[in-house]
């Protein structure tokens, strides 16, 4: 009956039966691409540390320090200057009483330490000449600690609390001080311990770095600031990477974990191209058991590093699970190098306890929150600081990114998510697919292996609303300036920050009504180079100009 229908309508017989094929294939198509607008059932957010996130909740002392700074400015350098001496002289009694003996964490010299070096930046910061002394005595006053904490149990949160204060704090507080003086004052580059070393080696702005030396850096995009400061100690630090030099061309390799690629060997001058914001270099102690019985272990642990990266692909680790070597985040580039040796880094390891940090960064992939975290290798007794580099023009913008990530936390624990337009996941799918298939022949796509779509989403949105609270939290302290006469110090940036992020709405619009797409182009570029930051001088309200992009971690 049906060939006689299709006789009588003058249609083949086959002709009705590729039409109801393609009818079906349109119909499978359509719910295919259905499909693809269809989010995933999200895993439950794993449980956090369950440690105790530090806390300053000492308001009322910076405000107080900032009280001190206005009427030293007000004295003016020769005002302050013979205050400002005393009590450098006054610091440095204070470290050398604390090195000559053993003292315990909870010494009462080391809250005089603590409090003389906070109480010094004011003075320091109305009189810049003095800076160079103030620099010296932070890094006398860091080896002393580093020193002190070989005899410390790094598993006491009291040891960890104070030397979390110490070094960060110190630096933070010398920080503040080089902001609010001219250019010129600060030297980029400061010496730390010159740890004996005999393996090969060669320079790294301006040091002598040996093979085996770890490099710990801060990028420029959002994500930096995010990993610096996504910890229960929040830090200055987003990236490790570990440093080998070969015994007879002495030609330098630098092995690192990139997100976008997983773990890869570049040249020193590559390694430098990529922003960044800072360096410290790390080094093995020689009186370690391990390094006595073998002065080349840090050589020989950077070269198995450098044969296992080019010998097989080691995708990135998302999860950050730092005892499976299959595959690789930055930190446990270098932890894992050291740990067929007998060397065991991070002994305190990093905790991530925050309820909503924990929920953002499992949106991202990670798994493990009691982790290693880049910013906390300093404080492992293990390693010496040799030095540490930071860029002065960057400096600023480094601590605005800071500030407006600690405001942008302060929302996830109260609730914020990162969410994404659902109407970009087919997008995000599409090129997820086209990434894999390049990751399947050893190119990189635009959705980095390991990463899924809605996750690569999510740190696009992060980086979108990070753009634009940074621009606003940029005009308020622009503002704070020209009414103060001073860059605002931290706790100001973050109130700065508070109040930015205060206009946004859910889903990063903002409360005017715009979306973050019709932001001006300076506003835009951290959307439009979604692996990269514009965090150089050029950022600031100052600069001119268009949209330039660099990579970054």
């Amino acid at each position: 009956m049906r060939e006689r229908s299709s006789a009588r309508s003058g249609e083949p017989p086959n002709g009705a039966r590729r039409r109801r094929l393609r009818r079906f294939a349109a119909a499978v198509g359509c719910a295919a691409g259905a499909l693809l607008f269809v989010p995933w059932p999200e895993p439950a957010a794993p449980a956090g540390a369950g440690g105790r996130p530090f806390v300053w909740n000492q308001d009322q002392r910076w405000q107080a320090l900032e009280t001190a700074f206005r009427n030293a400015r007000k004295a003016g350098c020769a005002g302050s200057r013979p205050r400002a001496e005393a009590m450098l002289g006054e610091g440095r009694r204070l470290v050398a009483d604390a090195a000559a003996g053993e003292v315990g964490p909870e010494s009462v010299v080391l809250d005089e330490i603590e409090r003389t070096t906070f109480e010094l930046g004011p003075m320091v910061a109305a009189c810049p000449e003095t800076i160079p002394e103030y620099v010296r005595l932070v890094t006398r006053m860091r080896s002393m600690v580093k020193r002190q904490s070989r005899h410390w149990d790094m598993g006491l949160a009291a040891t960890r609390t104070r030397m979390y204060r110490l070094l960060y704090g110190g630096r933070a507080a010398l920080e503040e001080a080089i902001l609010q003086a001219p250019p010129g004052f600060s030297p980029p580059l400061v010496a730390g311990d010159d740890e004996p070393s005999v393996t090969p080696s060669a320079e790294v702005l301006g040091v002598t770095v040996h093979s085996g030396d770890i490099l710990v850096s801060r990028g420029g995009v959002p994500t930096s600031a995010l990993i610096a400061r996504g910890n229960d100690f929040p830090g200055n630090f987003s990236h490790v990477a570990l440093v080998h030099v070969d015994e007879r061309s002495h030609e330098t390799s630098v092995i690192e974990a990139h997100i976008e690629r997983g773990v890869a060997v570049s040249s020193l001058s590559s390694y430098l191209k990529d922003v960044k914001l800072r360096v410290m270099v790390l080094r093995l102690r020689s009186d370690l058991p391990q390094m006595m019985a073998d002065p080349l272990l840090p050589h020989r642990a950077a070269g198995a590093a450098l044969e296992d990266a080019r010998r097989r692909h080691i995708p990135y680790d998302f999860a950050m699970d730092f005892a499976d070597h299959s595959k690789l985040f930055c930190s446990e580039v270098a932890s894992a190098a050291y740990e067929p040796f007998g060397v065991t880094l991070w002994m305190g390891l990093s905790r991530i306890s925050s309820p909503g940090l924990v929920g953002w960064l499992s949106g991202f992939g990670v798994r493990r929150f009691e982790t290693q975290e880049p910013s906390d290798l300093e404080y492992d007794p293990q390693l010496t600081v040799v030095a540490e580099w930071r860029d002065p023009l960057t400096l600023y913008s480094d601590h605005i990114d800071n500030a407006v990530v600690d405001a942008m936390l302060e929302g996830a624990e109260q609730g914020e998510t990162l969410g994404y337009p659902w109407l970009l996941l087919p997008v995000a799918r599409a090129a997820k697919a086209y990434s894999s298939l390049l990751n399947a022949v050893g190119l990189v796509g635009p959705v980095p292996e390991g990463l899924s779509a809605a996750s690569a989403l999510r740190n696009r949105q992060f980086s979108r609303m990070h753009a634009a609270i940074k621009r606003r939290t940029v005009m308020r302290a622009s503002e704070f300036e020209r009414a103060n006469g001073y860059r605002p110090p931290y706790w100001d940036l973050v109130a700065l920050a508070r109040q930015a992020r205060a206009e946004f709405r859910p889903g990063g619009r903002l409360a005017g009504g715009r979306s973050a797409a019709r932001l001006p182009a300076t506003e835009r570029a951290w959307t439009l180079c979604p692996n990269t930051s514009r965090t150089t001088a050029s950022a600031l309200p100052a600069s001119s100009g268009g949209v330039r992009c660099a990579r970054a971690r």
